[in-house]
């Protein structure tokens, strides 16, 4: 039996903020709790980011709220998390990190399918305002073009 991988959380801005250069899957180093209050309910990762401090990676601003159940072994939601990545990866996003405008950002947070939670990050560029507005009118360009296409394909068959 094959699962697939379970969707926790999604950064939607980021794509709208940044230009997505590579992307890598790290672990997290997180404690049990916090693993049990993923399978419950969803974590934000909107505001997070990772830095790389010391040759380790560590993810912050990630909030995951206290386990329902959890009591005094719940840890404080919104602490700084250790990413696991193998020495190059963290090397090369080091140094890629270095030049001017370069992040690292949190794309989406999930189970893969040996029910690890895993995190897809990017190194990625800041995009401009006229980038986000041209972003925009691509997207609204394309959709209407779709619904054009649509309704011509249902004209042409007699459905509308």
């Amino acid at each position: 039996m094959h699962r697939e991988k379970k969707t926790i959380s999604k950064n939607r801005s980021a794509r709208h903020e940044y230009f997505i250069d590579e992307t890598f899957e790290a672990g997290i180093e997180l404690k049990g709790t916090e693993v049990r209050s993923l399978r419950e309910r969803a974590a934000q990762i909107t505001d997070a980011f990772v830095l790389i401090r010391d040759g380790q990676a560590w993810l912050h601003g990630m909030h995951i709220p206290p386990y329902s159940h959890g009591n005094r072994w719940n840890s404080d939601p919104d602490r700084k998390r250790r990413l696991l990545l193998h020495k190059r990866q963290i090397e090369y996003l080091g140094s890629k990190v270095k030049d001017k405008g370069a992040a690292i950002v949190p794309l989406e947070l999930y189970f893969d399918e040996h029910n690890r939670a895993k995190l897809c990050i990017a190194l990625a560029h800041g995009k401009k305002a006229y980038d986000k507005r041209q972003d925009i009118a691509k997207r609204d360009s394309d959709r209407a073009l779709a619904k054009e296409l649509k309704e011509r394909n249902n004209r042409a068959r007699g459905w509308a």
